[in-house]
């Protein structure tokens, strides 16, 4: 079979697939793409042919052409090829209503193989069942598919737009080093070790904190940048070893100027690149409050179904279950799933199941019904109590009220799970709505338990809320930061804070840490010492650019809006990476590798 081993002048490409038109009927174009699909007809040949802007069918016809037609006997799906002809109208019923190319086609007068191939793993269609390690491991044929076209066109308009919308506000893009030291950012860094300082590391950067920081100390004021972040840390959907941020940051501002900003830039790339009204100013909500209403700090708006807090109402009740767990300091929380009432027995032992699977130790329930309120411990209750339960959770009749009793953390976590499943489940959500929130107030600093010390809950660049300073000393935990996140349909799109910017406030949150101040000089002297040189107030926010596309394109999974993702295990299937480095490597790297014994050695 005869290719070409150049792309000679007479094949070089002068339209794109899916552009043609109507319009273009009569004009002689050249195709340079993918076989989509054959169809042999005998006396006729057609060939949907594929670029990365649409499809277009082309008509190989013996009375054209017949060498072109006998060469598309030997033609097979993602052969690459060159074709050229005239563009002609379909009539009638070959109009294909569905195609944006739908009534034109080429009718072949030359055609040339630049490329065979063999016979893909799987179809590229948009509804593929392939297994995700299969696509992963064959990503380049999975790229030519049309939802990763479509999800990567996205992906470019969005850079673009936030490219314009920042630099028209006077931000200035600048880059940040990528080999830099560890800071300390909530996950394990990734380590780079150096050549020619042996023994030594870099750090991939988790985020640019402390360089933007050093940004506005240097009086840029206004900065930006696409950032590309490292992170090793479990994954999940939602999370990549190496993402993208909208990294922002401003001198002399307070947290409404960074809400006004980010409002106006979600706004504008929303409507620039899907067509949608997020519809400025987005809701805001403490975190005490989110936390309290529903059980975590990126609740998902486009539904109702609150927690409601029943731990007074239950304080001295008779059933020793919710009365014990008040005693200890928990809480007794619920939803009321809308008529659920007549949930048969099976399925609520399900959903038992299923908070234990969210650390609770099980589910209370009442079904609401025209006889009063049901349930194997509504015995338990007095009249009055049943009363103050169903008015607290406002459960009307076929409602059921479903409770967890346990410590606080715990009901939280189990209630956010099992109001989620309930929404799925009654087909509560909105799936054309965006609920965008601002959640605001986060603590400072959270307890480490297994290491008995604090940790920053953000980071430890935060700045203490002003109202709370004085309990840095004697009540941390109750201290406020000035941080904030934003959350649009229950995933957290972006973390921000006003900055500290004075060194006696910097030492004294490393203090609460356990960061002694030689560690301090140590990790992050360049740093303090800048302090000293007339720091600006400032702060920042950092929106992650891959789950904003991936809500974008309404995708549930980040993989699917990256061009080469990494699995679960954060491996490259389709290019073996990790892989082991050679012995020369090593050596030039001063690295001596000590592995335990693999299962085979034991």
């Amino acid at each position: 079979m005869e290719q070409l081993s150049e792309l000679s002048a007479e094949f070089k490409r002068t339209n794109n697939c899916g552009e043609l038109r109507a319009a273009n009927v009569g004009d002689r174009v050249v195709l340079n793409a993918w076989v989509n699909r054959r169809r042999d007809h005998g006396s006729l040949i057609f060939l949907d042919l594929r670029d990365r802007s649409g499809l277009v069918q082309v008509v190989l016809d013996p009375e054209v052409n017949a060498d072109a037609h006998a060469l598309g006997h030997d033609v097979r799906s993602e052969y690459v090829l060159a074709v050229c002809g005239e563009v002609v109208a379909r009539e009638g019923e070959a109009i294909n209503p569905n195609l944006p190319t739908g009534e034109i086609e080429i009718r072949c007068d030359n055609m040339a193989i630049l490329n065979t191939a063999q016979t893909p793993p799987f179809s590229i269609t948009d509804d593929t069942d392939t297994d995700e390690l299969v696509r992963l491991k064959y990503r380049y044929i999975d790229l030519r598919g049309p939802k990763l076209q479509r999800n990567l066109r996205i992906r470019h308009e969005a850079a673009q737009t936030v490219r314009a919308f920042m630099s028209g506000e006077g931000f200035l893009e600048i880059e940040t080093p990528m080999l830099f030291r560890p800071t300390p950012e909530g996950a394990r860094d990734y380590l780079v070790p150096s050549r020619v300082s042996p023994g030594n590391f870099y750090a991939l950067p988790q985020s640019p904190q402390l360089m933007k920081q050093l940004l506005m100390i240097g009086g840029f004021e206004k900065y930006f940048q696409l950032a590309r972040c490292m992170r090793d840390e479990d994954l999940r959907a939602d999370r990549q070893p190496e993402h993208t941020q909208i990294d922002i940051e401003m001198s002399f501002v307070d947290r409404e100027d960074i809400f006004e900003l980010t409002e106006r830039l979600y706004d504008h790339m929303f409507k620039q690149v899907i067509d949608v009204d997020l519809r400025a100013p987005f809701r805001r909500m403490s975190y005490a409050e989110a936390m309290d209403q529903y059980g975590t700090d990126k609740p998902d708006l486009r539904f109702d179904l609150p927690l409601v807090n029943l731990t007074s109402i239950v304080a001295e009740c008779e059933f020793k279950v919710f009365a014990g767990v008040v005693a200890s300091g928990g809480v007794v929380k619920a939803i009321c799933a809308p008529g659920c009432a007549d949930l048969p027995r099976a399925q609520m032992d399900k959903l038992i199941d299923f908070v234990k699977e969210h650390k609770a130790k099980g589910l209370a329930y009442f079904p609401v019904t025209a006889e009063g309120m049901g349930g194997p411990i509504a015995k338990f209750f007095s009249h009055d109590e049943l009363a103050s339960i169903k008015d607290a959770t406002s459960a009307c009749e076929g409602d059921m009220i479903m409770i967890v009793a346990d410590e606080t953390a715990i009901a939280n976590e189990a209630l956010d799970w099992l109001r989620r499943e309930m929404a799925a489940r009654l087909d509560l959500i909105d799936e054309d709505a965006w609920a965008p929130l601002w959640v605001y107030d986060f603590p400072l600093f959270g307890w480490n338990e297994d290491e008995k010390r604090w940790d920053a809950e953000h980071h430890p660049f935060c700045m203490p809320h002003p109202e709370d300073w004085d309990m840095l000393d004697t009540d941390p935990g109750k201290v406020r930061a000035l941080s904030y996140d934003l959350v649009l349909n229950g995933i957290e799109l972006a973390s921000g804070s006003i900055r500290i910017h004075r060194r006696d406030i910097q030492e004294k949150v490393f203090s609460v840490l356990g960061i002694s101040m030689e560690d301090a000089r140590d990790r992050f002297g360049f740093f303090l010492e800048a302090f000293e040189y007339g720091a600006p107030p400032h702060g920042g926010i950092a929106p992650g650019f891959d789950r904003t596309i991936m809500l974008m394109c309404g995708e549930p999974n980040i993989r699917e809006v990256i061009a080469f993702p990494k699995t679960q295990k954060a491996q490259d299937l389709m290019a073996g990476a990790p892989s082991t480095a050679d012995a020369v490597q090593l050596r030039d790297l001063h690295i001596k590798l000590d592995l335990p014994p693999t299962g085979d050695d034991v």
